[in-house]
């Protein structure tokens, strides 16, 4: 099927801060197989993503394709774009109304629509991540498998803290969306990355740095095709990630699912270390069986996610080829 957007409008939302929406538009694409014909693989995108996650501009076409890791000759791939993020022309100038759990609320109304009562799968990396461990606290029977990767079921106060410096960037800087970029990409990446891609190097031309004039360049890229109020509502998703709050605590939770959990940590992640990642497996482990942690080894930080597709491919091998090949 073709990868383009396609409309659904949730009607009537109220958000857990009692905000009300009487129309949310909710778009999402289909790849792969015919809807309902094939297991389904929901793709939650990260904070500057969309649902394109396949095809010749898929944030993720490395990964999902025909004849990739996650085969669009055997699954359907479906992707929501969280409502706000600048796909469209609709925008949420009252960031602080929504959520985390929120969105995972709205991308449950949207598989409802669907007719779709279990997934195969909901991978997600970072905020789209958090988003797939929100979404099976809410409905325990959503999906097979979970597979959040360079994320966590919490934003923890290292998180919370960037994001609020990211909220005081983008409220009170003449150029926020330029400079917030700058700072995330210093959370993104790792120091031994930067150290290895440039090694101090200087660009004669500007008379600075390189790593100035690349982080200036993806701050001015990111200030192109982004919008401000999508960058502040994202932002707000990262940082309110929490399956706890005002529920039941992790183990009354997680127990009441029969998912089987596949996290993925990066070994160099500053956002979602992986001992966050590991300490999550820990504490699962304690109560359920089907559980799994692995890791990406990589200089990349948090950003390995997007960059590491070869390990990534290992890591899922058993989760998408092993399970096909024997049918």
């Amino acid at each position: 099927m073709e990868n383009i957007p396609n409309p659904i409008s949730i009607q009537n939302f109220t958000t857990e801060n009692g905000a009300l929406y009487r129309s949310l538009p909710l778009s999402f694409t289909i790849s792969g197989l015919p809807l309902h014909s094939a297991p389904i693989v929901l793709v939650n995108h990260a904070l500057t993503g969309n649902a394109q996650v396949t095809g010749e501009n898929g944030w993720w076409n490395d990964l999902i394709g025909e004849g990739k890791t996650i085969d669009t000759n055997r699954y359907t791939i479906l992707a929501f774009n969280v409502p706000g993020n600048g796909t469209d022309s609709f925008l949420i100038e009252n960031y602080q109304d929504f959520t985390t759990r929120d969105i995972a609320r709205i991308f449950i109304k949207g598989l409802e629509s669907l007719a779709i009562n279990q997934v195969h799968t909901i991978i997600g990396g970072s905020v789209g991540g958090g988003v797939a461990w929100e979404m099976l606290a809410l409905e325990s029977n959503i999906t097979q498998n979970l597979i959040p990767i360079a994320t966590d079921w919490k934003s923890t106060d290292w998180m919370i803290a960037n994001c609020f410096l990211q909220e005081q960037i983008l409220n009170n800087s003449s150029k926020p969306i330029e400079d917030a970029r700058i700072h995330a990409m210093l959370c993104y990446r790792s120091p031994e990355s930067f150290k290895e891609k440039f090694q101090r190097t200087v660009n004669e031309n500007l008379s600075i740095f390189n790593i100035e004039s690349w982080l200036a360049h993806h701050g001015d890229k990111l200030q192109k095709r982004y919008q401000l109020a999508s960058y502040k509502l994202m932002n707000q998703l990262l940082k309110t990630i929490d399956i706890t709050r005002n529920s039941a605590d992790f183990e009354t939770l997680m127990s009441r699912t029969n998912a089987a959990i596949h996290i993925i940590g990066i070994n160099s992640d500053l956002f979602f270390t992986a001992r966050e990642n590991k300490e999550t497996y820990q504490e699962l482990k304690k109560f359920k069986e089907n559980v799994f942690y692995s890791e990406i080894d990589s200089v990349h930080g948090h950003d390995a996610f997007l960059i590491e597709y070869k390990q990534l491919d290992h890591l899922l091998a058993d989760i998408f080829k092993a399970e096909t090949i024997a049918k």
